[in-house]
């Protein structure tokens, strides 16, 4: 009997098991452009965490590997299959199942797409804050798979800041509860924020509990021009002191790129800063004073609402900007926000030296950093000095006290850096976790560690 039949007589007629490789095939992969993937041998769109339960079970006895899908909106490689995998996506559970106002939590299915929760909490005075790029469209089980973060993060913390408790079902199939909805709890270990962030390698999540704040005030923006990314660099470690929740930086080859699809009026600046602040919007007078510290060109601020668009519009277009030129690897280092500027410098040096256009932007006010390598479609040598490039670049945040990933995740494509950061002690003991938690080892194989 081959697997997909027996795995379908196991979940039962009510389950939806998908092995046409016509659909199977939009399953295998993420958004990582040169992660290895091939489309898997079923697709099972789960209604609920028994469901997955009766998946694991069988997949454990039968060492069938287990890719956990979202929204597939990752950059790592984190959820590729193979030919010999199950994807289990997780699409359908996708409710709401509690909002809490009075004590500001929400209990949720993974499939909820992270901008509805925020919408659901909005009704009650109340917001989900984790605002990665993709939140229109990723999942809350994805963000805590991956630890995503945003740019929200410099004042409010990454998903893992918002993860209070979590059901998670297990390699063997066990369904188990981690982590408690009060507000503190120290009892046992922490194993909630050991699963956040483990990228599908220790269990599955079904479902989150999640901090809510109270929704902050329409926030006052604004946006100063610099000679140069080091001068930028610069004046953003010092605007910290303001509590800003958002602080982004452009370089000036991603300002070009801006310029010539929608001119915004940066044909001088070598870099922008964009600072928004949810509360002490008097002190934006003073912030821009304090960027005259370091060679301010000009600077403009704004309380108005209607204005936040416009002016965090070059931050908006940056990433699609650079893909207008061709294609493109993006990378993700985060590293002490006082190492920003040398790490610019450096990658500036390895885009001249590679001959390839790199474009740097991201959140300067936690230091994660996206540089952006641009090469032309079909050129094999560009793809491959790229390719190159990309892991330079991890080495160059890596050697200035860095890590190889801020929030996008190891997934497939950056393994071979995490040796550069930790023990072979204390790698040895991630793997005893690993297996700990998948003792057989069929969690996304080939992930993470």
């Amino acid at each position: 009997m081959s697997h997909l039949v027996a795995l379908a007589a196991a979940l039962g007629p009510d389950a939806t098991l998908i092995s046409d490789p016509d659909i199977t095939a939009s399953y295998s992969r993420d958004h990582a452009p040169f992660a290895v993937s091939a489309p898997p041998f079923a697709v099972l769109l789960a209604k609920n965490a028994q469901e997955i339960s009766k998946a694991l079970i069988f997949a454990n006895e039968n060492n069938i590997p287990v890719v956990t899908r979202g929204a597939g909106s990752g950059l790592s490689g984190g959820a590729n299959s193979d030919a010999q995998s199950l994807v289990i996506s997780l699409e359908k559970m996708n409710r709401i199942l509690s909002l809490d106002a009075a004590n500001q939590i929400a209990r949720v299915q993974a499939g909820v797409i992270n901008i509805d929760l925020d919408t659901a909490a909005k009704e009650h005075g109340l917001a989900y804050l984790p605002d990665p790029a993709s939140r229109e469209w990723s999942t809350l089980g994805g963000n805590a798979a991956t630890n995503a973060g945003g740019m929200c993060c410099v004042k409010y913390g990454v998903t893992s800041a918002h993860v209070r408790a979590l059901q998670v079902v297990l390699a063997t199939g066990e369904i188990i509860e981690l982590g408690s909805a009060t507000k503190k709890s120290v009892t046992t270990y922490d194993l909630v924020h050991l699963f956040v962030g483990s990228e599908g390698t220790l269990g599955i999540i079904t479902e989150l509990t999640l901090n809510l704040e109270i929704r902050p005030a329409p926030p006052a923006t604004l946006i100063a021009t610099f000679p140069s990314v080091t001068n930028a660099a610069a004046a953003a470690a010092a605007l910290l002191k303001y509590r800003p929740s958002m602080l982004e930086i452009v370089d000036q080859t991603t300002l070009k790129a801006v310029q010539a699809w929608h001119p915004l009026g940066f044909e001088v600046a070598g870099s922008v800063l964009l600072m928004q602040l949810d509360e002490n919007h008097s002190l934006c007078e003073a912030a821009l004073e304090t960027c005259k510290d370091f060679d301010l060109i000009d600077g403009v601020y704004s309380d108005d609402p209607a204005d936040a668009a416009d002016l965090i519009r070059v931050r908006k277009l940056a990433y699609p900007a650079l893909e207008r030129m061709g294609a493109t690897l993006l990378d993700d280092v985060a590293l002490p926000i006082t190492k920003i500027a040398e790490f610019v410098e450096k990658v500036e040096a390895l885009s001249r030296e590679t001959n390839l256009v790199i474009g740097i932007f991201g959140h300067a006010g936690d230091g994660n950093m996206h540089p952006t390598i641009v090469h032309d479609h079909g050129d094999t040598a560009a793809a491959d000095r790229a390719k190159q490039a990309f892991a330079r670049i991890v080495e160059i945040a890596q050697s200035l006290g860095g890590t190889a990933s801020g929030e996008h995740g190891i997934g497939s494509i950056k393994q071979g850096f995490v040796a550069n950061e930790i023990s072979p002690k204390v790698a040895g003991l991630q793997r005893e976790v690993k297996k700990t938690f998948d003792p057989n080892g069929i969690l996304n194989p080939g992930k993470k560690i």
